[in-house]
């Protein structure tokens, strides 16, 4: 019977001199070893499956492993060590290979439509999909493993020559590791910057439309909003953030900052503004463009800390004319089940208003 602590002989076959061990089981009855009590292994005959340990506390005891004594390995400091570099090394070039293919694909060198590239790459990366072209590390040639190992280990390091199979396979996996890591993230934070409005490279994946929930936050618009883009792609020119705090009818209500306040408020004199434009391209000025915009477009006004929107044109009433105020936060509701507000994609704003919060430690997932 195998007493072996993982139950794979092949593992027991790579005990060397050096490696840490703790003590799960023995037999002997007149130790004084405990389970738990550790030791450096100083060798290790694996015919006999005897395990020569110098233990901490002292003890010289060998574990009979065929006999039923059972330990299990610790990390090695060491070892972990050169992994670690390794890994490290893996993850620069793998950086440096993906920023070189973003340049051909959604940077300086690409053509198209960059912005719906980066879109595309961004969906398939969040869904856990192969990006075709993005450079990944060749986990099957051995090859380069020698010299890169020589190159990137720390100092002390045992030579490759001397390194076991299994920790060979270790250090070719810890550098192709770091390498596909490192590239699929840098690919995701250059699609980003080509997709957020400001260039900024966070992660809004927390504030996309499908994952806002009641009391989190978002980007919010209008779903009057939308319009054509150079290109003839529907975007929003600009988004506000907000937190959630109710629907109404299916849309969004919506709590925001005073400065978020004084952008919808803008927004809505810039909306009237190209209202006017379009009435004057048509022929119609004075008076009767004006009451056209009023009928058409709420009028929104700071005064003081309260915003008058006056709707009064637009539905004929002359008592629609609604005074919101901040609450007890600072926080103003909008237009909240007046208008039809709704969580939108940030990467389908021109510009978003407001400071966008970074994720909730919770969602790590």
């Amino acid at each position: 019977m195998s007493a072996i602590n993982n139950n794979d002989a092949e593992d027991a076959m790579c005990y060397q001199p050096g490696d840490r061990v703790a003590l799960e089981h023995t037999g002997d009855p007149h130790t004084r070893l405990r389970p738990g009590d550790e030791g450096t292994v100083r060798r290790y005959d694996p015919r006999q499956q005897v395990l020569d340990v110098r233990w901490d506390s002292g003890s010289r005891l060998a574990m009979l492993l065929a006999a039923g004594d059972r330990v299990r390995r610790l990390p090695d400091a060491g070892w972990e060590r050169v992994l670690e570099a390794l890994r490290t090394a893996g993850q620069a070039a793998g950086r440096d290979g993906a920023a070189w293919w973003a340049q051909d694909t959604i940077g300086g060198r690409a053509s198209g439509d960059v912005a719906a590239t980066a879109r595309e790459i961004l969906t398939a990366i969040e869904a856990g999909r192969d990006i075709d072209g993005l450079p990944a590390a060749d986990r099957y040639s051995l090859a380069d493993d020698a010299d890169r190992y020589a190159e990137h280990a720390p100092p002390g390091a045992p030579a490759w020559e001397r390194l076991t199979a299994q920790r060979c396979d270790q250090a070719r996996w810890a550098w192709c590791d770091g390498y596909d890591g490192a590239a699929e993230a840098e690919a995701a934070r250059q699609c980003r910057v080509v997709l957020h409005p400001e260039g900024d490279d966070r992660d809004l994946r927390h504030v996309y439309p499908e994952r806002v929930r009641l009391g989190g936050p978002g980007v919010f618009a209008g779903d009057w909003a939308w319009t054509p883009d150079e290109h003839g792609k529907l975007c929003i020119p600009v988004g506000f953030v907000g937190t959630l705090v109710d629907t109404w009818n299916g849309w969004a209500v919506f709590t925001c900052t005073r400065e978020v306040a004084e952008a919808i408020v803008a927004d809505q004199h810039d909306a009237r503004d190209r209202y006017r434009q379009q009435l004057a391209a048509d022929g119609i000025t004075g008076g009767r463009q004006e009451q056209m915009v009023d009928q058409s477009l709420a009028r929104l006004r700071f005064d003081g800390d309260v915003i008058v929107a006056d709707e009064s044109r637009v539905h004929d009433d002359p008592e629609a004319i609604e005074r919101i105020t901040p609450d007890a936060h600072g926080r103003y509701t909008v237009m909240g089940r007046a208008w039809t507000w709704m969580a939108v994609h940030p990467y389908d704003c021109d510009r978003i208003a407001g400071d966008l919060p970074g994720p909730p430690a919770t969602a790590a997932t």
